[in-house]
């Protein structure tokens, strides 16, 4: 059979053949190579970033635990049927372990460190985890690209904060001062906007300037707060707090009840302190309304006449979540174990959020959520 022209011709001419094939395909082999290699680069340098922030989870180590109430039943429970939560000493009797806590950090280490901070901002990898104690990831694993402008948000200065996205940093910075070379607009394109509270001689408004240790979110002192005050509602939802009904004699060591009512106030946020949720969160608000719970004290007075020691631990202290409340003022009774001695006490109510800070006002001229009694104990 007489072969086709066509097909001769194709065979004889197509440069895809012989020697340019192999040379084609060689180019190709070489080219996929690269390909490989810089992603195993990549690859090596994320990987050594995470063994470095993983390395420091080793050191934390759960902080010792905090004195607690004398006269509170220890632990959470409920009562009134049990539609109350109480959380002894604002869960700071539920305590974690050394082991729950490194857990806790590889995980967020995992979660945030390389990939450019998985995308969630350069600055935002260099923070240490809030579940830490001791010790704090600072890789600047996050090599900038601070996407939508977080690189700045968690100290990412001079890594992520500065040049690559570190808007937010330009609107928060203290007036009158240059920190790190970011603060005074320099970032986001040239962002002028004054901070809040320029010409005012602002002190500070971030822990970039202090020369504290980074809060971890137990209870420590000497430490700088870092996390963002978040949202306030406006005047007309603003928390309110009144104790309602209290007595004005209790004998020692006989349980009595107070109670409470509170306005504008969601009781479905609670972060055990002891568990390293005490100042972690920012405020939230639900339909314009604070998301929280409220605390209840009582303390022996040494004296009437002056302001009392506060480090002495108190008598009584329940945290309050009852996943109800809201904008309608409601009433919830208190059931207090009874107070250790005879004297002067001080029963105190107060609002908190999710972290366990008065709730914001609108006003300065406003009354937190706030309400003390005093009683006095007898034999």
């Amino acid at each position: 059979m007489r072969r086709s022209k066509y097909r001769r011709a194709s065979t004889s001419s197509g440069w895809f053949s012989g020697r340019r094939r192999i040379i084609a395909v060689a180019a190709t082999l070489v080219a996929f190579g690269g390909i490989v290699t810089v992603t195993q680069v990549s690859n090596a340098s994320t990987n050594k970033t995470q063994r470095k922030a993983l390395s420091a989870c080793d050191n934390v180590q759960a902080p010792a635990a905090a004195k607690l109430s004398t006269k509170t039943r220890k632990g959470t429970w409920t009562d009134n049927n049990g539609t109350v939560v109480q959380h002894a000493d604002d869960g700071a009797g539920d305590t974690v372990s050394t082991a729950t806590l490194r857990q806790r950090c590889r995980q967020w280490v995992m979660n945030n460190v390389g990939n450019n901070g998985n995308n969630n901002g350069g600055g935002q990898a260099t923070t240490a985890p809030a579940a830490t104690a001791t010790a704090s990831v600072d890789t600047n694993a996050g090599n900038g690209n601070g996407q939508n402008g977080n690189g700045g948000n968690n100290g990412g200065n001079n890594n992520g904060g500065n040049n690559n996205g570190g808007g937010q940093q330009a609107t928060t910075a203290p007036a009158d001062t240059g920190n790190n070379g970011g603060n005074n607009g320099g970032n986001n394109g040239g962002q002028t906007t004054p901070p809040p509270g320029a010409g005012l001689g602002v002190l500070t408004n971030s822990c970039d300037t202090s020369q504290l240790l980074a809060h971890d979110g137990f209870q420590k002192g000497d430490r700088c707060v870092s996390t963002e005050f978040g949202e306030v509602s406006s005047a007309a939802n603003n928390s309110s707090l009144l104790i309602t009904q209290a007595p004005n004699v209790v004998k020692v060591n006989t349980p009595f009840t107070l109670k409470v009512s509170t306005r504008n106030l969601i009781r479905d946020r609670f972060l055990a302190a002891g568990a390293g949720g005490y100042y972690v969160e920012s405020s939230v608000l639900q339909n314009g309304i604070v998301r929280g719970h409220f605390h209840t004290a009582c303390r022996m007075l040494a004296s009437t006449r002056e302001a009392p020691d506060p480090s002495p631990v108190p008598a009584f202290f329940v945290a309050t979540e009852d996943k109800q409340g809201g904008k309608a003022p409601d009433e919830v009774t208190i059931q207090v174990a009874g107070l250790p001695t005879q004297g002067t006490a001080q029963c105190a109510s107060w609002a908190g959020d999710g972290s366990h800070r008065i709730p914001m006002m609108e006003r300065a001229n406003e009354t937190p959520a706030f309400d003390a009694v005093k009683l006095r104990v007898v034999n």
